[in-house]
């Protein structure tokens, strides 16, 4: 369990906090690339840890992230006009280009003009992936480009969504480092409903948790006995920091791989009650088709959630849309989508959940680790250090699930495997 004064410490992440300044100091995705694909197109509201950010891509094509608020009045810069380089304050017209410098002021006279020693707040942004990212750390400080390894595959063979989860950041995040909840959470009662995992997901209920420090985060696995088996099936993931899975992928039900054989998520704070939950996943061989991008049975797609506000049709105010009677007999929760159940449980705990009263057990030994990293990273930070995973140390990572033997150390026989290297 944390203490009060830590669970404070870790779940806050406001400029000046101890962990936002920590966030900061890292490549954040904020938009998918689509939102803003237009030159000179609609601006967009960002919302990212806990600040109001306005997104548009100008007539050249660059993505331009700066405050929602202009300087002159603090009006809101989202009914701005994107022109000429530009985004122009419908207001008084002043405007700014993508490195917040005001570049017109034309309500003023020019003997009065003053357009020079006016800037705002603007961040650097990343286009890769058909993802957006934003740094909004010091300058000189920069880590290199996020380049993991979905976003060097071919838009035909990869996929990304994000969803708004209504709680902090750090339940979220736990949620998805929890490796053995699948086989309860996610699991199927009858074959055929699209609502959760059967197999070796749902027989292998108990097992051992390892896990490993890197300089990136952890990797660790989950050995799972099969029973009535002499073998163990080994599911195994990274870490990245500092809030990043990356996992393998699962088996169907009869034995054959999903064809994305490699996902993850970030869970990126909006704002201290808030999450943008990214999903993406990729194929190494085969391109992808339109319903596997869609996330189909997964709790992200078009059914489940608003693809303009990208908030979850399931929520807290129609109870995850739960459904009794699937629950006594076709899944463990009666709540379709996958990652719709994990948003129903780790909401249900409140906005920001009290650690001081929980009993952690074996299973519960990645979080306990990330929750340490995370400490000793706010630290490290607040000393003037560089943090754990802000490097390119993640770039070639792979999760992988085998059925090993039951003796077999999952870290040391994958390690090969989990590491990677593609040229």
């Amino acid at each position: 369990m944390l203490s009060v004064s830590d669970n404070e410490k870790i779940t806050r992440v406001g400029r000046g906090t101890p962990m936002g300044e920590l966030m900061r100091r890292y490549w954040q995705p904020v938009l998918l690339s689509r939102e803003v694909a237009e030159p000179d197109g609609d601006p967009i509201r960002v919302r990212i840890l806990g600040e109001d950010l306005v997104a548009f891509r100008d007539t050249s094509g660059r993505v331009g992230m700066i405050s929602e608020w202009c300087p002159h009045r603090l009006t809101s810069l989202f009914l701005g006009r994107n022109e000429e380089d530009g985004l122009r304050c419908v207001y008084h017209g002043w405007k700014f280009d993508v490195t917040g410098a005001c570049v017109d002021m034309p309500n003023e006279p020019e003997e009065y003009d003053f357009k020079h020693k006016v800037n705002m707040v603007a961040y650097p942004t990343l286009d890769m992936g058909g993802v957006i990212w934003v740094y909004m750390g010091p300058p000189e400080l920069k880590p290199p480009a996020p380049a993991f390894e979905f976003t060097q595959q071919p838009e035909t063979h990869r996929g990304a969504s994000k969803v708004i989860e209504e709680c902090n950041w750090l339940q979220a995040l736990e949620g998805g480092l929890d490796s053995v909840h699948s086989s309860f959470l996610h699991r199927k009662l009858a074959a055929g409903d699209g609502l959760g995992f059967d197999g070796l997901r749902a027989d292998a209920t108990a097992g051992r948790l390892d896990v490993e420090t890197e300089d990136y985060g952890y990797r660790y696995a989950a050995h799972r006995p099969i029973p009535g088996r002499q073998d163990t099936y080994v599911r195994s993931y990274h870490f990245v920091m500092p809030h990043v899975q990356i996992r393998a992928a699962q088996l169907n039900n009869d034995g054959s791989w999903f064809k994305f054989k490699i996902a993850g998520h970030h869970w990126v704070p909006i704002d201290d009650h808030n999450t943008l939950v990214w999903n993406w996943f990729y194929s190494l061989d085969e391109a992808l088709t339109q319903d596997e991008k869609d996330e189909r049975g997964f709790g992200n797609g078009p059914n489940e959630v608003d693809q303009q506000t990208f908030r979850a049709l399931g929520n807290v105010r129609n109870d995850w849309r739960i459904d009794r009677a699937k629950q006594r007999t076709a899944s463990f929760t009666g709540i379709d989508g996958v990652n719709a159940q994990d948003r129903a449980v780790q909401e249900s705990m409140g906005a920001v959940v009290n650690r001081s009263g929980e009993h952690l057990g074996q299973t519960d030994k990645a979080i306990i680790t990330m929750r340490k990293m995370l400490m000793n990273a706010m630290a490290v930070v607040q000393d003037g250090g560089v943090p754990p995973g802000a490097s390119d140390s993640y770039y070639h990572l792979r999760g992988i699930e085998e059925v090993l033997p039951h003796d077999a150390a999952g870290l040391e026989v994958l390690a090969d495997k989990m590491f990677a290297r593609t040229g």
